[in-house]
């Protein structure tokens, strides 16, 4: 496992090879028996293999390939509606249609996701996150048919590797891990993170072909800009209160 792990990659290019039923079953298997909740299960998995259906899910995901071309798809959905529907049929009352809970939910969702991702992995399957979910959380609320209560968190493209992509640099430990409290950085410290990032080929290969000074700038003004930040924030706004985590 820990191999598994280490060797991680986003797969985006996909044989024809379907999934068999058994294969399909271990994932969804080893996703309910993810970490959650007070033991709630407070999310959903939506299945996708129809092609019709991903032909809907297309271009909610950018028209990305690897939606197109993946035999199954996963949604991963935080969900208060069953959970809520139970409490109410047992003359309980519950009282999950909050920030909290929606905020809640989505961990448990998302851990579900990489347990799935991983035992689809030790399968010798591939899989991508696809980001676009949350962008376009109101259109896929309306094709995947989620009622109130039930919001899409993150989805998976599952297949079998056609591509054997370059292992994605990472930042090294003193980046994210801080013991006992959090160290705060200097720009020395800033600096010396991000160099090793900062002089692969890759990073220059990425910082020409968008026309940036830096690798800092791609993030900021070419991939994730403050305009589309907060349209995007607006919309899941707007999503978050349609479904009813938001009521104040």
């Amino acid at each position: 496992m820990t191999d598994i792990l280490l060797n991680h990659r986003s797969i985006r290019k996909y044989k024809e090879d379907k999934i068999s039923k058994e294969i399909l079953n271990i994932i969804l298997d080893a996703g309910i028996r993810a970490s959650n909740t007070g033991n709630m299960q407070a999310y959903s998995i939506i299945v996708t293999q129809d092609e019709e259906m991903k032909n809907k899910l297309l271009p909610l995901h950018f028209n990305q390939e690897a939606v197109k071309q993946a035999p199954l798809l996963l949604t991963f959905c935080a969900d208060l509606n069953r959970f809520s529907k139970w409490c109410k049929l047992r003359k309980a009352k519950p009282a999950y249609d909050n920030f909290l809970w929606l905020y809640t939910a989505s961990i448990d969702a998302v851990i579900t996701a990489q347990n799935c991702a991983l035992a689809a992995e030790a399968e010798g399957l591939g899989i991508c996150y696809m980001g676009t979910t949350n962008y376009t959380a109101e259109k896929i609320i309306d094709v995947l048919q989620l009622p109130k209560g039930v919001i899409p968190v993150t989805t998976l493209t599952i297949g079998y590797p056609d591509e054997t992509p370059y292992l994605t640099d990472r930042l090294p430990q003193n980046a994210v891990v801080h013991y006992e409290t959090y160290k705060d950085f200097s720009d020395d410290d800033i600096n010396e993170i991000y160099q090793e990032l900062e002089d692969s080929d890759f990073t220059k290969q990425l910082i020409e072909e968008n026309g940036t000074e830096n690798l800092a700038q791609v993030f900021t003004d070419k991939r994730y800009t403050k305009e589309n930040n907060i349209t995007f924030s607006k919309s899941l706004l707007k999503v978050v209160k349609k479904q009813g985590f938001w009521n104040q």
